[in-house]
This record gives C-alpha cells, sequence and structure tokens, in this order.
C-alpha cells in the first residue's frame, strides 16, 4: 500500500503541469516537423518531448535535484540512439540530420520542463522553431550562391583510364602529376572497365583546389602514352 503515500495533490500537480507543457511544447516542433514531412514528426517530437519531462521528473521526485541532473545525461546519451535511426546515407548524401538534432532539441525541452523549468522551456522551443524556420532562407540564400571552388573544401578526384598493361606507369604518373601541382594523393582507387580498360582514381586530400591548375593536371595525363581518358571531379564533403 506503500503507492497510497505518494498520492499527493501538489506534487501530482506539479508533475501534471510538467507533462502539460512538454506536450504543448512538443506538439509545436512536431507541427513544424510534419508540415515539412520529415521523417520524425508530430507524434515523435512530443512523444519525446513528454518521455524525457516523464523521467526527470520521476527522478526528481525520487531523490531530488541531483538525481533528476543524472537522469538527464541519460536522456541526452539514450536520445541519440533515436536520433541515428532517421539518419540515412544515400551515396554521397547523408539525410535526416536536421531531423535527429531536432528530437535532441525536443528532449532538451522536455528536461527543462521535466526540471520545472517552465520558462526554460519555451525559450528552448522559440529557438528551435526559429532554427527550423528562420534560417530556411538564409540556407537557400547560401546554397545558391555560386561555387567558389578556392575557398570551399570538397571530395576532389582525379580519374584516368588506361590499359591493364599501363596500369603502373600511369598510376605513377597521376601521383607524380598531382604532387608536382602540390595536391597530396589521400587514397587510389583501381576499377576495371571492361576487359581491356580499367579507371585508377586518384582522391585527394581534403583541401580547397585552383580549377586551373587540376585542368592542367587533367590535360598532362591525358597526352601520357596508354592515357584513353582523363578527367577530374568534386562533390561536397558529407
Amino acid at each position: 500500500m506503500r503507492f497510497l503515500t505518494t498520492i499527493q495533490a501538489l506534487p501530482i500537480l506539479d508533475s501534471m503541469l510538467s507533462l502539460l507543457a512538454a506536450f504543448g511544447l512538443g506538439t509545436l516542433v512536431g507541427m513544424e516537423r510534419q508540415f515539412r514531412q520529415r521523417s520524425a514528426g508530430l507524434r515523435t517530437n512530443t512523444l519525446v518531448a513528454v518521455g524525457a519531462a516523464a523521467f526527470v521528473d520521476i527522478g526528481q521526485r525520487l531523490a531530488g535535484d541531483a538525481e533528476a541532473v543524472r537522469v538527464i545525461s541519460y536522456v541526452v546519451s539514450g536520445i541519440g540512439f533515436l536520433g541515428a535511426g532517421v539518419i540515412m546515407k544515400e551515396g554521397m548524401n547523408v539525410r535526416g540530420l536536421n531531423t535527429a538534432a531536432t528530437l535532441w532539441c525536443s528532449a532538451a525541452i522536455g528536461a527543462a520542463a521535466g526540471s520545472d523549468l517552465l520558462v526554460e522551456a519555451v525559450l528552448i522551443t522559440v529557438f528551435v522553431l526559429a532554427g527550423n524556420t528562420m534560417l530556411r532562407p538564409v540556407v537557400t540564400w547560401i546554397e545558391r550562391l555560386p561555387l567558389d571552388r578556392v575557398a570551399v573544401e570538397a571530395r576532389i578526384e582525379v580519374r584516368a583510364t588506361t590499359t591493364p598493361a599501363q596500369l603502373p606507369a600511369v598510376r605513377r604518373h597521376l601521383i607524380d602529376r598531382l604532387r608536382a601541382a602540390q595536391y597530396p594523393v589521400s587514397d587510389i582507387e583501381v576499377a576495371e572497365r571492361g576487359e581491356e580498360a580499367v579507371e585508377v582514381t586518384a582522391v585527394l586530400v581534403s583541401t580547397a583546389v585552383v580549377v586551373a591548375e587540376l585542368e592542367a593536371v587533367v590535360a598532362q595525363l591525358a597526352r601520357h602514352p596508354g592515357v584513353t581518358d582523363a578527367a577530374w571531379e568534386s562533390s561536397a564533403l558529407e
């Protein structure tokens, strides 16, 4: 019958207000995510906020603020596993990072509400919504700017197609040309392109590049005996 001693009006009212605040604020964040058609939408963000608030509130009621702080540390680490579930890698692209970060923030909202820091919970919600809405035009503007390859770091690949017999010489020439242009090579990849052709790819150390310099390197590669095709390309870093 110990549960009868835990039925106290003021503590229960306090817990109810904390959970209601977490529910309402988590719903606001979730509505924005649902409107954007993200994988973690209204219900997920609301439940994350309510769950975090419930765990922190229980710890606080059982053992005080010190226990609540320890529970918060577990919430922070535990929400990482949930966030990892919405992150997907598709080739060179990674999706879901913003959604995972929003879940993390929803947990922070719930933790603040569960700790009876209602004003702080509201402030976190305001900043999360501002980050997901007001910063979108800024991101769009930046992405539409002309790409400055001198200032932007990217994954740079320089490729040369040759025959299996000429592969060692072409690979050595490729590395030498890049080093002469002061572009260090981090990796060399070789792939078959049919029975009579192989493609050797030099992956450069992450760095900014000068287009004219790489074009000159490619032109030198194309003139090398045994090279049937040479090119280079860049892709955004993950």
